[in-house]
């Protein structure tokens, strides 16, 4: 029996979409940061500068800790959005069940007494 709550599929379907909509995001992201923040070390100046290796070997460790964010990142969104198309699945499913045992049922799926 239905306690009354209904669960809004299309509200569910709205989050889906924003989630794969963040995942593309997320992708952009990774590829900017792991393709175009490429610095080289020259940029930094030259050999007698003795802190340009210092500022490169820097920057390298902040571009991948970027990267590894990002990625982990993405994974948190992909896992949210598995859960969440499971989620809708479920209540679907449940939704179907309930839709075929109530026609199913004698008497229009009415089973209470009249009294």
């Amino acid at each position: 029996m239905s306690n009354g709550m209904r669960v809004d599929l299309s509200a569910l379907d709205e989050v889906i979409r924003k989630l794969n909509g963040l995942l593309s995001d997320m992708d952009n992201a990774h590829n900017k940061a792991k393709y175009e923040t490429d610095i080289p070390s020259t940029a930094f100046g030259s050999m007698k500068f003795l802190e340009s290796n210092d500022l490169h070997d820097a920057h390298q460790k902040q571009k991948t800790r970027i990267e590894t964010m990002i990625k982990d990142l993405h994974q948190l969104i992909d896992d949210f959005s598995t859960s969440t198309s499971k989620v809708r699945d479920k209540y679907n499913n449940q939704e179907h069940a309930n839709k075929q045992s109530v026609s199913a049922a004698p008497n229009g799926g009415s089973t209470g007494s009249a009294y």
